[in-house]
């Protein structure tokens, strides 16, 4: 059984699940189906099994988080290609922005101070939805629990990757600007990810509201909660 262990026997079973739930989803056309949540609970049901500790696993693991630096700057490419529409609406984008994260930071911490949460897990909340680096870093900041944040950051991208779009479809939002910016916002790289794989244009976007939510949230995230009284 010592091949199970093996790091690249588990990479290629990660690329081997995930491709499988790609294929599925593709077939189906589920949304609920999506290939991340897939390929994690498959994961978690094959390490059990298997009796594999995840330092085990996170040996082959750390092969794919290698490559998503590269990744993150491939998504500039896209966003390239939609320099002179940015150009054109650049204040609309930057105040669009501006508010998803005022208010996204505000409607979770009040939620849950509102439902009893102690101060320690509304600061774990608060940056739920900006890539897990940055979030985990303002949680540092602010005194909450980055292991939380980074939980919740992933449930939050998996929900908006599931939802999104259905979401913005009864809304009645069919811009791919508007979508992409809100999707990536709202959803980080799991929501980019869903954007790019219906175009370019969409994931374009989505790169761009989920770099400028992170910069927004890093910047503001404190202040915002200064001004509630939360800090």
């Amino acid at each position: 059984m010592n091949f199970l262990e093996n790091e690249f026997f588990l990479l290629a079973i990660t690329f081997g699940i995930f491709f499988l739930a790609k294929l599925l989803q593709k077939k189906t056309g589920i949304m609920l189906l999506n290939p991340i949540l897939l390929t994690i609970a498959l994961l978690i049901i094959f390490l059990k099994m298997t009796n594999i500790s995840y330092d085990t696993y996170n040996k082959g693991g750390h092969l794919i988080e290698f490559w998503l630096k590269p990744a993150v700057v491939a998504l500039g490419v896209p966003l390239y290609l939609q320099l002179e529409t940015i150009k054109k609406q650049l204040l609309p984008i930057l105040l669009s922005q501006l508010a998803g994260c005022i208010v996204g930071v505000i409607s979770v911490v009040l939620i849950a101070k509102l439902m009893g949460a102690s101060d320690e897990i509304i600061y774990s909340l608060a940056p739920k939805s900006v890539t897990t680096p940055i979030a985990m870093e303002v949680t540092k900041s602010i005194g909450g629990i980055p292991a939380l944040t980074a939980a919740v950051v992933v449930c939050v991208g998996l929900l908006g990757g599931i939802l999104g779009f259905k979401t913005m479809k009864l809304t009645h939002i069919g811009s791919p600007m508007a979508q992409g910016l809100s999707l990536g916002a709202a959803a980080h790289a799991v929501g980019t990810s869903t954007a790019m794989d219906i175009s370019s244009k969409y994931g374009a976007f989505a790169s761009l509201g989920l770099t400028l939510n992170g910069i927004f949230t890093a910047l503001l995230t404190p202040t915002i909660l200064r001004f509630l009284g939360l800090l």
